[in-house]
Order: C-alpha cells, then structure tokens, then sequence
C-alpha cells in the first residue's frame, strides 16, 4: 500500500485511522482497555533497520523508493484516545491515529496486536476481580502464554485489578507486586512431605504458604501446622472438590490453633470458578490459563481503520477534509473524527456518547441533559510523535490500575453479571 500510494502521489495526504470494536467478545457487557502504554511504547521505537531495510530488498517486496522512505521513517503525528483502564462498549473511539497515510498505515499491526491481546486480558481479569468481591487474586499464567506476551498479560492483569503476578520480569518492568508459591516438584524432591516444609520454612519463615495437596490434603494441613506453628502464613489448595476442601480446610486449620493462616486456591479457575467459591471461607485465588487467554475470547476483536482523510488540495489550501467509511455488509463503519464522552446520572453511567466531527463550522455542542453530566473520554496521547509521559512506565501502569477501578465503579449493577446479554451502556452518536 505504501509503495502504491508513494507512485499515486497520496503517500503525504493527511488522514485519520480509528481503532474501535464491533462488539463485545464473548457478548459480555462491557470491556477494558489495556495496553495503550505499550503502544506508544511501541510506536515511538517503530523504525526499519538495516536488517529489515535489507531482507525487503533481497526478497523484493518493495521498490528502491519505498525503501528510501522506510529508511527514514519516523511516527511523527498525533494519537489520542481512551485512557488505558477505561470502560469501553462497541463502538467506541478507542485510539485515534492522525498523520499521513504512509506514516499511520504502517502503525496497523502492531497497534492491533498490542491492543487485542491486552485488552482480551484485562476485560477477562475484570471479571474475575469482579466475581473474587474482594478477594486478592494473582496472575499465574506465564507458563501458558509466550515468553512476551506473558509480560504483557501481567501488565493487563494487573491494571484490571488483579493484585500480584509470579511473572517477575512483569515486576521488574511495570513495578507489579510479585509474589509465588512452592510447586508440587518441591516436595516430592524431598525424602518427605515435612522434609519439604521444613525447608521452605527455614528458607522462607513461617509465614511463607505451603502446597499441602502432593499427597493428602489433612495430612498434610496437620503437618504444614506442626512444622510452621500456628503462624503458618498459608496453604494453598491446588485440587479437588474445592467448595468443600476449602470448608474443611478452614474447620482443620481453626481446630489446630492456625486460625490466621490463609488458604489460597488456584486450579484451573476462571470467573465461573471463582464465582462458585463465594460463600466459602476461601481468602485468596490464583489464575492461570484462563486470565492469560482471556477466558475463552482470546482477542478484543478490535479493527483500525480509516475514517477522514483531506480532499485534493486546492491553490493555497491543504484540502477539505472528508469524512470516509465501509459499506461493506456487516462491517460497515462510520466516518469522521470521533471524541466520546460518558453520561452519568448520580454517578452511574447510562451511556456512551461519541461526537462526531464532519467539519462543519458552527454546529453547536451537544447538548446535556439537565439530569446528567458527561465526562470526557478522550484524552491526548501522543503529539508530533512524542508519547505523553504521563501514560509510561510503571507510572502510567499505577495509573491505569486507579483509573480501571473508578470506570467500573461507574457501571450499573447488571453489567457484572456473567451471563451474555447486551453492551451495558448504549451508544449515541451526535
């Protein structure tokens, strides 16, 4: 497309690509937005090397001009969008990419590919956290994912309020909390279930948690206490009926004096899982799989695409601009620059706004009900090809995570239900 357009002459016109989502995977009732800081991340170290530029020549998939502008190629443009953390519905103006078309038609991919799977993550986490009530859990799902995304499934993860990760190259980078617990190898290392614990407690101390479910699960709640005392920091249940094991559990941990010692419960769980768990006197989860393939809609199901563009420039004029869209059946999309905004009545979210700019002078601002109030959704991220800071790092990361939490605290009550049924908040377009 880039060295199409580089010979048609419309490489250098200015245009506006849009990363929205036709609907909700999985027909859940609201999403989560991840990964926007990788993103700019992503966008501000896009360059074409001499490896790159190279292997593209040999393998001619570009000509000599098209290679030229690869070389010098710089993301110089503007991007705003939905704050990481925001609440979204189909729709919604999630990303917005303005530059020329050779400089924002390239940025597709690797704006998808971060964008559908962080966002997969955390829209999954935000119903687990949402189905724990309150109940710590933490990401420990790296060994079903790839070495990269595993990282990244932390980080969104964690900003969909999830508390902790095993990933410790997840901590290092984005400054998550890190915490872990023996596997099941450890103990059957050791010539014995209390030689193992033995040693993770002289290791560790006796608030460390222990996997007592090798062997047997009484014998082994009975020798964790003995070993550890009852400041034994914690047990973790890893098998079984869960429901009951964690009412026993706790019975034989109150009956031995551990009355403080926490039971952990991973094994396969997901929000169904953990919403069956309710009611018991379970104190922490662990997820895995689930969270890290985002329950099963492993993508947002996100697109990028153009929706304004300038017309043919005139004598001493840049061009109008235009709004442009697909009719294409089931994929249509809508044209122009879009901004959103959040209505709430008394503090509760009753629905999305998305304003749309066709550049027409002197059209009024919509208007807002008198029993309402709008909160703007779109923000700046990214100017001249410089991120906004605020967004990086572990810093935009602490941020995200506070910023998940008051977007969902917004939502009606019946968009945490589990069940399918339609986007939570409905969508005007002005």
């Amino acid at each position: 497309m880039v060295e199409a357009a580089l010979r048609s002459g419309r490489a250098g016109r200015d245009c506006v690509f849009e990363v929205f989502g036709r609907r909700l995977p999985g027909e859940r009732r609201y999403g989560v937005l991840a990964g926007t800081g990788r993103v700019l991340d992503a966008v501000t170290a896009f360059r074409f090397g001499r490896a790159e530029l190279d292997w593209l020549a040999d393998e001619r998939v570009v000509d000599d001009a098209t290679l030229a502008f690869l070389a010098d190629y710089r993301f110089t443009g503007q991007i705003e969008g939905y704050r990481e953390g925001e609440v979204y519905v189909p729709g919604s103006p999630l990303l917005t990419v303005r530059g020329t078309f050779a400089e924002a038609v390239l940025l597709e991919t690797v704006v998808l590919s971060v964008l559908n799977y962080d966002s997969a993550v955390a829209t999954a986490a935000a119903r687990m956290v949402a189905a724990a009530d309150g109940h710590p859990i933490a990401e420990m799902g790296s060994r079903r994912a790839n070495e990269s995304a595993a990282v990244a499934a932390a980080r969104a993860a964690y900003i969909a309020g999830f508390s902790a990760t095993s990933n410790l190259e997840a901590g290092r980078t984005w400054g998550i909390p890190t915490m872990g617990t023996a596997a099941h190898a450890f103990t059957l290392l050791h010539d014995s279930e209390e030689e193992a614990f033995r040693a993770q407690v002289a290791a560790l101390g006796p608030g460390t948690t222990l996997l007592v479910d090798t062997y047997d699960v009484r014998a082994g709640v009975e020798t964790a206490v003995r070993v550890a005392g009852t400041a034994l920091g914690g047990v973790r249940l890893d098998s079984g009926d869960l429901p009951a094991l964690v009412r026993e559990v706790r019975a034989q941990l109150d009956g031995l004096g551990a009355t403080g010692t926490r039971i952990t419960v991973t094994s396969d769980l997901d929000e169904y899982a953990i919403t069956a768990l309710r009611g018991t006197p379970v104190d922490a989860f662990g997820v895995g799989t689930s969270v890290v393939t985002g329950s099963g809609s492993p993508a947002a199901g996100f697109v990028y695409k153009l929706v304004a563009r300038r017309d043919s420039a005139s004598a001493g004029s840049p061009g109008e601009w235009m709004p442009v869209a697909k009719a294409s059946t089931g994929k249509a999309s809508i044209g122009g620059t879009k901004r959103a905004e959040r209505l709430l009545r008394d503090g509760v979210a009753v629905a999305e706004r998305i304003l749309i700019d066709d550049d027409r002078d002197g059209l009024p601002e919509a208007e807002t009900p008198t029993d309402l109030t709008a909160r703007s959704l779109t923000v700046p991220l990214m100017r001249d090809g410089e991120a906004d800071a605020r967004w990086l790092g572990p810093a935009g990361v602490a941020a995200a995570r506070e910023h998940r939490a008051a977007a969902v605290a917004e939502l009606p009550a019946a968009a945490l239900r589990l069940s399918r049924g339609e986007p939570a908040l409905p969508t005007i377009s002005v």
